[in-house]
């Protein structure tokens, strides 16, 4: 939590001699594979050139190679190991980010402690996302299917004539997104709901340091990470908020302050049983979700729409797909309030895009306004209950 990266990228400006997947196709997105395992660096390279649409324009043994490579060859996207001889990839990732094709950056992390720990450090400084890597023998088709959509992910926004239907294409976000009729009817809310996947642990790190001290309503938070990852992630949350973060479990009561974290094996959904936000307990949910994801943001803003009769404000961070549009429009239909990320902060714009897209986001801002306009909630009246 330590190394704060800026809000925006520096603007990308070596678009005009980009390489081609094949004759005739769209300008490839760029790949680099930064990893000390030759066989690691060979079957990755495999499956990248096995897809038309990518191109491999390097590979490193090091970091150190990495950054001296990257300065005269730009890539889209990097798949960067963090346990490497030499500065390693942790340390060497301000850097690589910093170069000039500006990469996104996806760890190939391992299942260890340590490599949660690494990789989440990474999360916060700016890195988009992270894949496990697989034990030997772990590099099936379903492995590389994993591989290549996130790869086409991160680096969709570099590919020409990409199908309006591809929900996670960053695209500058239009001035009739925002629906400002919808800010007029904002109440103090009980509760303060954030949803976020690739990308949005370092988007939420910069929202929750405008959190002052005085913030005092629950903060729910459902972030897309293996279930290995969650404990590693609530003391990272703890550290940067300086207030207490917990792993959301069955009869959990909500109280001012406190922050829940979505498992990684369920969704959190809120029942209400008294008044009031301590009131408000958690349940534990493994029901299927149209997006597919668990946990997934739209159980917890579709029970925060009955629980808190709409007395609540969800934040859409950056993530890919449409997790949370579904669960925002039921809690804006009952009187909430929904927040998204802009497209140009956010590593992929597809969870806050579906969001805006649909007209249900009051405000659309880079995550320190955001957070600055959740603290301005505070101070909002309080809906009248009627029960």
């Amino acid at each position: 939590m330590s190394h704060p990266l800026p809000l925006q990228r520096p603007s990308r400006t070596d678009s005009g001699n980009r390489p081609y997947a094949h004759a005739g196709a769209a300008a490839a997105i760029r790949v680099m594979i930064v990893d000390d395992s030759l066989t690691v660096r060979t079957i990755f390279k495999r499956m990248v050139d096995s897809d038309a649409a990518l191109v491999i324009v390097g590979t490193a043994s090091s970091a150190e190679r990495a950054i001296a490579q990257l300065a005269d060859t730009p890539a889209d996207v990097v798949l960067l190991d963090l346990e490497m001889p030499g500065i390693g990839g942790l340390e060497a990732l301000p850097a690589i980010l910093a170069t000039p094709g500006n990469p996104q950056v996806l760890v190939v992390s391992s299942l260890t402690v340590d490599g949660a720990e690494h990789t989440l450090s990474a999360l916060q400084m700016g890195a988009a996302d992270t894949l496990l890597k697989p034990r030997p023998g772990g590099f099936t088709d379903d492995y590389r299917a994993q591989l290549l959509g996130k790869i086409r992910a991160l680096g969709s926004s570099r590919i020409d004539n990409v199908s309006d239907s591809e929900s996670f294409v960053a695209r500058p976000p239009e001035p009739t997104f925002v629906r400002p009729g919808l800010a007029r009817r904002m109440w103090r809310p009980e509760v303060i709901a954030i949803g976020a996947s690739t990308g949005g642990i370092h988007a939420l790190g910069l929202m929750l340091r405008q959190l002052a001290r005085d913030f005092d309503l629950p903060l729910l938070i459902t972030q897309h990470l293996p279930a290995s990852f969650m404990p590693v992630f609530a003391r990272q949350i703890e550290a940067a908020c300086g207030r207490p973060a917990d792993i959301a479990e069955d009869g959990l009561a909500l109280t001012p302050g406190r922050i829940v974290i979505a498992p990684g094996h369920g969704h959190i959904v809120i029942r209400r049983k008294g008044t009031g936000s301590s009131g408000l307990v958690t349940r534990i949910s493994t029901e299927p979700v149209t997006s597919g994801c668990l946990p997934s943001v739209d159980p917890m803003l579709s029970s925060l729409a009955e629980a808190c009769e709409g007395r609540a404000l969800g934040v859409i961070l950056s993530g890919m797909g449409r997790d949370g549009v579904l669960g925002a429009k039921d809690l804006v239909d009952a009187g909430g309030t929904i927040y998204a990320q802009d497209a140009d902060t956010s590593a992929v714009w597809g969870m806050p895009g579906a969001v805006a897209r649909a007209g249900l986001a009051s405000l659309i801002a880079p995550p320190d306004r955001l957070g600055s306009a959740v603290m301005a909630q505070l101070a909002a009246p309080s809906a009248p209950v009627l029960r």
